[in-house]
């Protein structure tokens, strides 16, 4: 499993930020970096009060799986 964890704030407040993340089961490390800024347009595009400010895939090993 990969994550995609990024850091979303609310636009024009900088420390009204949060980690927010997304799950891909069949997804290689490439393809989450290659795939992510279009899943990351279409979160913007509903939730157009938030702006992300970084963002990284991560693979998902079983003790997080569980936490």
């Amino acid at each position: 499993m990969i994550e995609l964890l990024f850091v979303v704030c609310l636009s024009g407040q900088p420390t009204a930020c949060s980690e927010r993340s997304m799950v891909f089961v069949d997804v290689s490390p490439q393809m989450c970096l290659l795939g992510a800024q279009p899943e990351l347009a279409k979160w913007v595009n509903t939730h157009p009060r938030h702006e992300i400010k970084s963002w990284r895939c991560r693979t998902v090993n079983g003790i997080e799986q569980e936490a």
